[in-house]
């Protein structure tokens, strides 16, 4: 893994089913991925603009899930 693709941190979002998807950091980005996914979603430009597109494309009605650092 070199210096570009290397993540800062991690961030794991865990539904009432378990994972649902993951948030990595990477400079001045966040980047997620739905669990199961083979592309990421996308790129944001802060935490809080990820959890919620990551909160967004779970099924309608879900709950907030939790995010945990690893």
């Amino acid at each position: 893994m070199n210096a570009q693709t290397r993540s800062t941190a991690l961030w794991v979002a865990y539904g009432s089913g378990g994972v649902v998807g993951m948030i990595r950091h990477r400079g001045d980005e966040y980047i997620v991925t739905m669990a199961g996914a083979d592309a990421e979603l996308g790129t944001y430009p802060a935490m809080d603009v990820a959890k919620s597109a990551l909160h967004a494309h779970l099924a309608p009605g879900a709950d907030w899930p939790t995010f945990r650092q690893h």
